[in-house]
Parts: C-alpha cells; structure tokens; sequence
C-alpha cells in the first residue's frame, strides 16, 4: 500500500512541473527583436515599443540613469531619434539567452546603428517576462 502512495505522490509531483521548453522560448524572443529591428528601421518607433512592456514600471537605464514608464521611453527614444535620417539601420547581436523560469529571461547583445551621420553602437542587457502570454522587455540597460 505504501508504494501505492508513493507512486500517486510522485506522479502529482511529475504532472505539477512545467516542462520549458529553452529553444522554443529563445526562438520566441529572437523573432521579437527581429521585428523589433525592422520597425526601427522602417522609422516607426511605436512599432519597435511594441515589445517594451506598456507599463509605468518599465525601467530603461541608460548614461542618464533609470527612466521609468513606458510612454517615458518612447518620447525619450523620439527626442534622440526625431527622423529616419538619425534613426539610422539598427541591427542588434543576440550574445546569450538565459530563459531563466517559465516566465523570465535574461538577454545580452550588442546593437549597432549605422548612420549618415555617424554610427552608434553599445551593449544591452535586456529583462524579459512572459505577462498575458506575451514575452515582453521590462527593463532595458543600453550603454
């Protein structure tokens, strides 16, 4: 009888887990920050925010320290990039992917902008989390 509670027990253990799958939840993420290159690219910075958690808690570091909201974000990437011309092409080097829970992960890259006037580069340190089935960036740490 007792191995017939252990066996009940490890299955309610087994059925309890939630199996990630890594792959398939990095593949989700690439594709984002491909659309999210493409929007940039087409000028359109509503379109690239999409990705960006819509949210006053959203936290964007940058060389002037934490900014928060996402509307905050948004007119502060307009302020820095008013037109295409400045805006430049955006291309962004995924250098690791950590899914770190069913609902986390931990991004590092490179992105690079190459402009008329100048290219631009840096590191980002992305935080990503899975609200309403949906992987979103919550805080963005660009140098």
């Amino acid at each position: 009888m007792k191995y017939f509670y252990l066996f009940i027990l490890i299955s309610i253990v087994v059925t309890g887990c939630q199996s990630i799958d890594h792959n398939q939840e990095s593949e989700k993420i690439i594709k984002l920050m491909k659309e999210q290159e493409e929007c940039w690219n087409d000028g359109n910075l509503e379109c690239f925010m999409k990705s960006y958690w819509k949210s006053d808690d959203l936290v964007f570091i940058g060389k002037s320290g934490p900014k928060y909201g996402w509307k905050t974000t948004l007119e502060n990437y307009q302020k820095s990039y008013p037109d295409k011309r400045a805006m430049g092409k955006l291309t962004f080097e995924i250098l690791s992917i950590d899914i770190t829970s069913a609902n986390t992960a931990f991004v590092i890259g490179k992105w690079n902008l190459d402009r008329v006037d100048g290219n631009l580069n840096g590191h980002y340190t992305l935080l990503w989390k899975m609200i309403n089935d949906q992987w979103v960036i919550v805080a963005d740490h660009s140098s």
